[in-house]
């Protein structure tokens, strides 16, 4: 059964992804879709097993959202897709057969937790940056500059040209992408295992929306998508399957402050633990 909410331009659908890409979404209504899928590598998404029985089988999977993603586009859309460094050359494959990939992004981030000790552990995860028509597609380079550190920083003169000129302070981002993961600590912080920042979110939207386009995300998880686009004055829709983040996202959004009884509330941190002299003295002796 699908459940939908909705407040002002802000939908959100409590359901699984293929049955409401199939039934509730209007085919070529949507200006860009954010698709950010479990990545067949086992993590526990609030009861959810992130593990399929093969590649293949994950493949499969993945074949089927992203051919009614881009149903739903508009011929002007763009879609933006990431996954893991091990499937991403299955959806690369089937993608470029079908769409146009303009970049292939790398969201790079500083290392945590367990490393790897036997192999060069990952410290990035691959997006691929997509368009229906090469010819008619939003990109709003404007609204995303960065510095540029030759121009900015450096102060570099290009003696290139006939009159030597400073080199710009500012320029588009390239397609390495650093922004730190969501960290416990952090305001953005929501109960979930693969939680996406809000500014990588905000540098999609922006470049590739414009104010009342509509944004689709059909893996929300913890509503980023849904909550930056929000704020950005697009229309949003956002699919998701586990009643805990359905809660997270209905009180994110400002639909709902509870959900079957139970209040959606913020995540209580627990601050950091206070260790006298004498206990930290435990610690160094053994």
């Amino acid at each position: 059964m699908i459940r939908k909410y909705q407040r002002g331009n802000t939908q959100i659908y409590w359901g699984d992804a293929l049955e409401v890409l199939s039934h509730e979404i209007t085919d070529h209504s949507v200006d860009l879709v954010f698709a950010d899928p479990p990545y067949n590598i086992g993590k526990d998404f609030s009861g959810f097993p992130d593990r399929w029985e093969s590649e293949e089988a994950y493949a499969e999977w993945c074949y089927s959202w992203l051919d009614l993603c881009i149903r739903k586009l508009k011929s002007s859309g763009t879609l933006y897709v990431m996954c893991s460094t091990q499937s991403m050359p299955y959806l690369d494959f089937f993608l470029r057969k079908r769409l146009h990939i303009l970049s292939r992004i790398i969201w790079s981030y500083d290392s945590s937790g367990v490393q790897a000790k036997n192999y060069f552990g990952s410290l990035y995860e691959p997006v691929l940056h997509c368009v229906k028509d090469r010819r008619s597609y939003t990109f709003n380079s404007e609204d995303i500059l960065v510095e540029a550190k030759t121009g900015a920083t450096r102060k570099l003169i290009d003696y290139r040209k006939r009159t030597p000129q400073p080199y710009n302070t500012q320029k588009v981002p390239g397609n390495v992408w650093y922004f730190p993961r969501v960290r416990y600590r952090m305001s953005e912080y929501e109960n979930h295992p693969s939680q996406k920042p809000e500014k990588l979110m905000e540098r999609i939207i922006r470049a590739s929306s414009n104010p009342g386009d509509t944004v689709l995300d059909p893996f929300s998880g913890t509503f980023t998508t849904c909550a930056v686009g929000q704020r950005l004055e697009r229309r949003t829709i956002g699919v998701e399957l586990q009643e805990e983040y359905i809660r997270i996202g209905l009180r994110r959004l400002g639909i709902l402050t509870e959900l079957n009884g139970e209040p959606a509330r913020k995540p209580h941190k627990v601050s950091a633990i206070k260790i006298s002299s004498s206990q930290m003295s435990l610690f160094e002796n053994d």
